[in-house]
Protein backbone atom coordinates (compact mmCIF):
# COMPACT_ATOMS: atom_id res chain seq x y z
CA UNK A 1 0.00 0.00 0.00
CA UNK A 2 1.02 3.45 -0.79
CA UNK A 3 1.27 5.83 2.14
CA UNK A 4 0.49 8.49 -0.96
CA UNK A 5 -2.70 7.14 -1.59
CA UNK A 6 -3.75 5.87 1.63
CA UNK A 7 -6.23 8.34 3.56
CA UNK A 8 -4.29 9.92 6.34
CA UNK A 9 -4.75 11.77 9.76
CA UNK A 10 -3.40 15.24 10.25
CA UNK A 11 -2.24 16.34 13.62
CA UNK A 12 -1.38 20.48 13.92
CA UNK A 13 0.04 21.84 16.77
CA UNK A 14 1.70 19.66 19.60
CA UNK A 15 -0.38 18.95 22.62
CA UNK A 16 -0.03 17.85 25.55
CA UNK A 17 -1.37 14.40 25.77
CA UNK A 18 -0.67 12.15 22.30
CA UNK A 19 -4.15 10.33 23.39
CA UNK A 20 -6.66 9.62 26.07
CA UNK A 21 -7.32 6.54 26.97
CA UNK A 22 -11.58 5.98 27.74
CA UNK A 23 -13.06 2.87 29.54
CA UNK A 24 -12.50 0.37 32.22
CA UNK A 25 -9.44 -0.77 34.33
CA UNK A 26 -9.09 -3.31 36.83
CA UNK A 27 -7.21 -6.36 38.92
CA UNK A 28 -6.16 -9.23 37.07
CA UNK A 29 -4.93 -12.07 39.04
CA UNK A 30 -3.01 -15.01 37.18
CA UNK A 31 -3.21 -18.56 38.94
CA UNK A 32 0.27 -20.15 39.59
CA UNK A 33 2.20 -22.19 38.00
CA UNK A 34 1.69 -21.12 34.27
CA UNK A 35 -0.70 -24.31 32.68
CA UNK A 36 -2.56 -24.62 35.57
CA UNK A 37 -6.49 -23.98 35.99
CA UNK A 38 -7.74 -21.54 38.50
CA UNK A 39 -9.15 -24.27 40.27
CA UNK A 40 -5.48 -26.08 41.10
CA UNK A 41 -3.72 -22.49 41.17
CA UNK A 42 -0.87 -22.61 44.45
CA UNK A 43 -1.33 -18.91 44.12
CA UNK A 44 -2.15 -16.21 42.19
CA UNK A 45 0.08 -12.95 40.92
CA UNK A 46 -1.23 -9.50 39.82
CA UNK A 47 -1.15 -7.32 37.01
CA UNK A 48 -3.14 -4.20 36.25
CA UNK A 49 -5.62 -4.74 33.86
CA UNK A 50 -8.87 -3.79 31.52
CA UNK A 51 -8.54 -3.17 27.83
CA UNK A 52 -8.37 0.88 28.51
CA UNK A 53 -5.64 0.65 31.24
CA UNK A 54 -3.30 -2.01 29.00
CA UNK A 55 -3.27 0.02 25.99
CA UNK A 56 -2.96 3.61 27.72
CA UNK A 57 -0.05 1.45 29.23
CA UNK A 58 1.04 0.03 25.99
CA UNK A 59 1.08 3.68 25.08
CA UNK A 60 3.52 5.19 27.46
CA UNK A 61 6.34 2.23 27.56
CA UNK A 62 6.27 3.14 23.59
CA UNK A 63 7.16 6.64 24.62
CA UNK A 64 3.63 8.92 24.37
CA UNK A 65 2.12 10.86 26.67
CA UNK A 66 -1.22 8.95 27.68
CA UNK A 67 -3.98 9.16 29.85
CA UNK A 68 -7.22 7.27 31.40
CA UNK A 69 -10.29 8.79 31.21
CA UNK A 70 -11.79 6.18 33.70
CA UNK A 71 -13.21 5.63 37.02
CA UNK A 72 -12.60 2.98 40.11
CA UNK A 73 -13.71 2.33 43.45
CA UNK A 74 -12.50 4.17 46.77
CA UNK A 75 -11.08 1.14 48.33
CA UNK A 76 -7.73 -0.87 47.62
CA UNK A 77 -8.28 -2.08 44.50
CA UNK A 78 -9.07 0.98 43.49
CA UNK A 79 -5.74 2.04 44.98
CA UNK A 80 -3.76 -0.62 43.40
CA UNK A 81 -5.24 0.40 39.64
CA UNK A 82 -4.17 4.18 40.16
CA UNK A 83 -0.69 3.65 41.73
CA UNK A 84 0.18 0.56 39.05
CA UNK A 85 -0.81 3.29 36.09
CA UNK A 86 0.92 5.87 38.00
CA UNK A 87 4.16 3.86 38.14
CA UNK A 88 3.89 3.39 34.10
CA UNK A 89 3.48 7.02 33.64
CA UNK A 90 0.22 7.05 32.77
CA UNK A 91 -1.93 10.48 33.85
CA UNK A 92 -4.81 9.49 35.85
CA UNK A 93 -5.76 13.20 36.78
CA UNK A 94 -9.26 12.30 34.16
CA UNK A 95 -9.50 9.06 37.08
CA UNK A 96 -12.96 9.42 39.33
CA UNK A 97 -13.67 7.97 42.53
CA UNK A 98 -16.81 6.70 43.39
CA UNK A 99 -18.49 6.62 46.70
CA UNK A 100 -21.28 3.61 46.50
CA UNK A 101 -21.01 -0.02 46.55
CA UNK A 102 -19.67 0.06 43.00
CA UNK A 103 -16.65 -1.69 42.30
CA UNK A 104 -13.34 -1.72 40.61
CA UNK A 105 -13.43 -4.46 38.02
CA UNK A 106 -11.66 -7.93 38.82
CA UNK A 107 -10.23 -11.00 36.54
CA UNK A 108 -8.75 -14.04 36.91
CA UNK A 109 -7.16 -15.36 33.84
CA UNK A 110 -5.61 -18.41 33.52
CA UNK A 111 -1.99 -18.68 31.63
CA UNK A 112 -2.58 -21.30 29.11
CA UNK A 113 -3.09 -20.91 25.21
CA UNK A 114 -5.73 -23.67 25.08
CA UNK A 115 -8.76 -24.19 27.16
CA UNK A 116 -7.93 -20.77 28.82
CA UNK A 117 -10.13 -19.43 31.09
CA UNK A 118 -11.22 -15.76 31.70
CA UNK A 119 -13.25 -14.86 34.61
CA UNK A 120 -14.48 -11.61 35.34
CA UNK A 121 -16.08 -9.70 38.03
CA UNK A 122 -18.01 -6.57 36.92
CA UNK A 123 -21.00 -6.44 39.24
CA UNK A 124 -21.71 -2.74 39.23
CA UNK A 125 -18.78 -1.64 37.93
CA UNK A 126 -17.24 1.53 38.96
CA UNK A 127 -15.29 2.40 35.40
CA UNK A 128 -19.02 3.18 34.06
CA UNK A 129 -19.32 6.47 36.33
CA UNK A 130 -17.73 8.50 33.88
CA UNK A 131 -18.93 12.53 33.76
CA UNK A 132 -18.11 14.39 30.95
CA UNK A 133 -16.71 17.53 32.89
CA UNK A 134 -14.96 20.51 32.43
CA UNK A 135 -11.85 18.78 33.38
CA UNK A 136 -12.47 16.22 29.99
CA UNK A 137 -13.37 18.83 28.21
CA UNK A 138 -10.06 20.89 28.29
CA UNK A 139 -7.58 17.64 28.75
CA UNK A 140 -9.72 16.70 25.06
CA UNK A 141 -8.46 20.18 23.98
CA UNK A 142 -5.15 19.33 24.44
CA UNK A 143 -5.02 15.74 23.28
CA UNK A 144 -4.23 14.64 19.85
CA UNK A 145 -6.35 11.32 20.09
CA UNK A 146 -9.07 9.77 22.56
CA UNK A 147 -8.92 5.95 21.86
CA UNK A 148 -12.72 4.58 23.18
CA UNK A 149 -13.04 0.97 24.46
CA UNK A 150 -16.21 -0.40 23.40
CA UNK A 151 -17.52 -1.72 27.18
CA UNK A 152 -17.98 1.69 27.92
CA UNK A 153 -20.91 2.07 25.72
CA UNK A 154 -23.37 -1.17 27.75
CA UNK A 155 -24.66 1.10 30.47
CA UNK A 156 -27.53 4.05 29.17
CA UNK A 157 -25.77 6.60 31.44
CA UNK A 158 -22.34 6.23 31.06
CA UNK A 159 -23.05 5.86 26.95
CA UNK A 160 -24.49 9.10 27.01
CA UNK A 161 -21.67 10.52 28.19
CA UNK A 162 -19.22 8.54 26.24
CA UNK A 163 -21.10 9.84 23.21
CA UNK A 164 -20.73 13.50 24.47
CA UNK A 165 -16.75 12.70 25.01
CA UNK A 166 -16.34 11.33 21.25
CA UNK A 167 -18.46 14.43 20.06
CA UNK A 168 -16.39 16.99 22.48
CA UNK A 169 -13.30 15.13 20.76
CA UNK A 170 -14.58 15.01 16.91
CA UNK A 171 -15.03 19.09 17.21
CA UNK A 172 -12.00 20.01 18.55
CA UNK A 173 -9.87 18.10 16.17
CA UNK A 174 -9.22 15.59 18.32
CA UNK A 175 -8.78 11.87 16.23
CA UNK A 176 -11.57 9.51 18.14
CA UNK A 177 -10.40 5.44 17.65
CA UNK A 178 -13.27 3.55 18.70
CA UNK A 179 -12.12 -0.09 19.43
CA UNK A 180 -15.09 -1.95 19.64
CA UNK A 181 -13.80 -4.59 22.05
CA UNK A 182 -17.38 -6.57 21.74
CA UNK A 183 -18.09 -9.26 24.92
CA UNK A 184 -21.20 -10.60 24.13
CA UNK A 185 -22.39 -11.20 28.23
CA UNK A 186 -22.51 -7.35 28.45
CA UNK A 187 -24.87 -7.02 26.02
CA UNK A 188 -28.96 -7.56 25.81
CA UNK A 189 -29.07 -8.46 22.29
CA UNK A 190 -27.61 -8.23 19.05
CA UNK A 191 -30.39 -5.66 17.93
CA UNK A 192 -29.46 -3.32 20.47
CA UNK A 193 -26.02 -3.61 20.43
CA UNK A 194 -25.82 -3.30 16.74
CA UNK A 195 -27.86 0.30 17.10
CA UNK A 196 -25.40 1.80 19.78
CA UNK A 197 -22.68 0.07 18.11
CA UNK A 198 -23.44 2.19 15.02
CA UNK A 199 -24.53 5.57 17.00
CA UNK A 200 -20.30 5.33 18.62
CA UNK A 201 -19.01 4.45 15.08
CA UNK A 202 -20.34 7.57 13.59
CA UNK A 203 -18.24 9.67 15.44
CA UNK A 204 -15.12 7.33 15.06
CA UNK A 205 -12.27 8.61 12.44
CA UNK A 206 -10.65 5.01 13.09
CA UNK A 207 -12.37 1.66 13.93
CA UNK A 208 -10.66 -1.44 15.24
CA UNK A 209 -11.87 -4.65 16.01
CA UNK A 210 -11.92 -8.60 14.58
CA UNK A 211 -14.42 -10.09 12.31
CA UNK A 212 -16.91 -10.62 15.28
CA UNK A 213 -16.78 -7.35 16.45
CA UNK A 214 -17.41 -5.75 12.70
CA UNK A 215 -20.13 -8.22 12.39
CA UNK A 216 -21.72 -6.01 15.36
CA UNK A 217 -21.84 -3.39 12.79
CA UNK A 218 -22.84 -4.53 9.49
CA UNK A 219 -23.84 -8.21 8.55
CA UNK A 220 -20.66 -8.76 6.53
CA UNK A 221 -17.11 -6.98 6.35
CA UNK A 222 -17.34 -6.26 2.65
CA UNK A 223 -20.57 -3.81 3.10
CA UNK A 224 -18.30 -2.13 6.59
CA UNK A 225 -15.23 -1.80 4.47
CA UNK A 226 -16.96 -0.12 1.76
CA UNK A 227 -19.08 2.06 4.05
CA UNK A 228 -15.34 3.32 6.09
CA UNK A 229 -14.36 4.23 2.70
CA UNK A 230 -17.36 6.51 1.86
CA UNK A 231 -17.22 8.25 5.35
CA UNK A 232 -13.72 8.70 5.14
CA UNK A 233 -12.97 6.55 8.12
CA UNK A 234 -9.74 4.27 8.58
CA UNK A 235 -11.01 0.69 9.63
CA UNK A 236 -8.31 -1.42 10.93
CA UNK A 237 -9.41 -5.86 11.29
CA UNK A 238 -7.70 -7.66 13.18
CA UNK A 239 -7.12 -11.29 12.40
CA UNK A 240 -5.48 -13.27 15.39
CA UNK A 241 -2.95 -15.81 13.70
CA UNK A 242 -3.65 -14.89 9.46
CA UNK A 243 -2.45 -11.15 11.02
CA UNK A 244 -4.32 -8.33 9.90
CA UNK A 245 -5.53 -5.46 7.38
CA UNK A 246 -6.15 -2.19 7.34
CA UNK A 247 -8.38 -0.15 4.81
CA UNK A 248 -7.19 3.35 4.28
CA UNK A 249 -9.60 5.09 1.57
CA UNK A 250 -9.24 3.58 -1.76
CA UNK A 251 -5.74 1.59 -0.10
CA UNK A 252 -5.70 -1.81 1.76
CA UNK A 253 -2.70 -3.29 3.64
CA UNK A 254 -2.12 -6.66 4.75
CA UNK A 255 -0.13 -7.36 7.27
CA UNK A 256 1.08 -11.03 8.43
CA UNK A 257 2.36 -11.57 12.31
CA UNK A 258 5.56 -12.27 14.02
CA UNK A 259 5.61 -15.45 14.78
CA UNK A 260 5.92 -16.25 19.00
CA UNK A 261 5.36 -19.32 21.23
CA UNK A 262 2.17 -18.36 22.59
CA UNK A 263 1.56 -18.56 26.45
CA UNK A 264 -1.75 -17.00 26.92
CA UNK A 265 -4.56 -15.91 23.86
CA UNK A 266 -5.16 -12.66 25.36
CA UNK A 267 -3.80 -9.03 25.35
CA UNK A 268 -2.48 -8.93 22.32
CA UNK A 269 -5.05 -6.36 20.61
CA UNK A 270 -4.16 -4.19 23.57
CA UNK A 271 -0.50 -4.15 22.63
CA UNK A 272 -1.25 -3.74 19.02
CA UNK A 273 -3.50 -0.65 19.27
CA UNK A 274 -1.83 0.87 21.20
CA UNK A 275 1.85 0.80 19.49
CA UNK A 276 0.02 1.07 16.39
CA UNK A 277 -1.30 4.61 17.49
CA UNK A 278 1.76 5.84 18.93
CA UNK A 279 4.47 4.72 15.90
CA UNK A 280 1.58 6.09 13.46
CA UNK A 281 2.03 9.64 15.20
CA UNK A 282 5.60 9.31 14.78
CA UNK A 283 5.76 8.27 11.43
CA UNK A 284 2.51 8.89 9.55
CA UNK A 285 3.60 5.23 8.05
CA UNK A 286 0.37 3.12 8.32
CA UNK A 287 2.86 0.07 6.78
CA UNK A 288 5.43 1.02 9.61
CA UNK A 289 2.57 1.39 12.17
CA UNK A 290 0.78 -2.04 11.57
CA UNK A 291 3.96 -3.68 11.50
CA UNK A 292 5.03 -2.44 15.28
CA UNK A 293 1.77 -3.55 16.40
CA UNK A 294 2.46 -7.11 15.20
CA UNK A 295 5.25 -7.06 16.89
CA UNK A 296 3.78 -5.58 20.02
CA UNK A 297 0.90 -8.14 19.83
CA UNK A 298 3.74 -11.32 19.37
CA UNK A 299 5.55 -10.01 22.47
CA UNK A 300 2.70 -9.79 24.74
CA UNK A 301 1.13 -13.24 24.11
CA UNK A 302 4.05 -14.80 24.59
CA UNK A 303 4.62 -13.50 28.08
CA UNK A 304 2.73 -13.67 31.43
CA UNK A 305 0.37 -10.69 32.27
CA UNK A 306 -1.15 -7.56 30.36
CA UNK A 307 -0.18 -4.20 31.52
CA UNK A 308 3.13 -6.08 32.89
CA UNK A 309 3.92 -7.40 29.51
CA UNK A 310 3.59 -4.45 26.98
CA UNK A 311 6.60 -4.11 25.16
CA UNK A 312 9.46 -0.96 25.40
CA UNK A 313 10.59 0.35 22.08
CA UNK A 314 14.01 -1.73 22.30
CA UNK A 315 11.97 -5.13 23.35
CA UNK A 316 10.44 -3.94 20.29
CA UNK A 317 12.87 -2.82 17.73
CA UNK A 318 15.08 -6.02 18.92
CA UNK A 319 11.98 -8.95 17.84
CA UNK A 320 11.85 -6.38 14.23
CA UNK A 321 15.35 -6.54 13.72
CA UNK A 322 16.31 -10.06 14.74
CA UNK A 323 12.53 -11.77 13.46
CA UNK A 324 11.03 -12.39 10.24
CA UNK A 325 7.34 -11.19 9.32
CA UNK A 326 5.23 -14.05 8.17
CA UNK A 327 2.88 -13.02 5.60
CA UNK A 328 -0.64 -12.77 6.33
CA UNK A 329 -3.06 -15.41 5.38
CA UNK A 330 -5.45 -14.57 2.24
CA UNK A 331 -8.87 -13.15 3.58
CA UNK A 332 -12.01 -14.01 2.04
Amino acid sequence: MSNNTALQLSYGEKRQFQALVLGRAGLDLYPEPNGCKIQDALSFSSDLGGSAGNIAVAMSRAGAKAGLISAVSDDAVGNFVKQRLINEGVDTSLIGTTSGDERTSLALAEVRNSDCEVVIYRNNPADLNVECNRRIELALADSSNLVVTGTSLIDPDSRDQVLQIMSLAKGGDCHVWLDLDYRAWNWPSLEHTRGVYRKAAALADVLIGNEEEFSILTHDIPSQIEQCREHKQIMVLKRGSDGSSLYAGDACLDCGIYPATPLKPYGAGDAFLGNLLVRYMKTGDWQQSVEAGSAAASLVVSQRGCANAMPTPNQLKSLQESGTMEPAAKWS
